[in-house]
């Protein structure tokens, strides 16, 4: 079993950054495929971002291409989202997900992230 938990949620004022973290326990992440999703009031969940086991691959939804960056610290067991130039539009609760193959096993709880106009 792996749990993780997201941590670094806030509000924050459009055109601000915020960095999200996923911790993990239970079990190494070096071997996930990462990816944290959004799910705003009234919408289905959303991709945001994944990253590869080693973290030599990521990929991004278009909506946060070029201002959201995912990395990771496996000797941490820690997943990371860098957001910048938040818009209210990216007001949502972020989750991180774990995966060994295609689909995601492992979700944390969420954390809130609000960005004000």
């Amino acid at each position: 079993q792996v749990r993780l938990v997201e941590s670094g949620g806030g509000l924050v004022q459009a055109g601000g950054s915020l960095r999200l973290s996923c911790a993990a326990s239970g079990r190494t992440l070096s071997s996930f495929a990462m990816g944290w999703f959004r799910q705003a009031p009234g919408k289905e969940r959303e991709f945001v971002a994944s990253i590869s086991w080693s973290g030599g691959s990521t990929n991004y939804a278009n909506s946060v291409k070029g201002r959201f960056t995912i990395s990771r610290d496996n000797a941490k067991n820690t997943v990371f989202l860098q957001m910048n130039s938040l818009k209210p539009e990216d007001t949502a609760v972020y989750y991180c997900a774990a995966r060994l193959k295609k689909e995601y096993d492992y979700w944390g709880q969420g954390t809130q992230v609000t960005v004000s106009s």
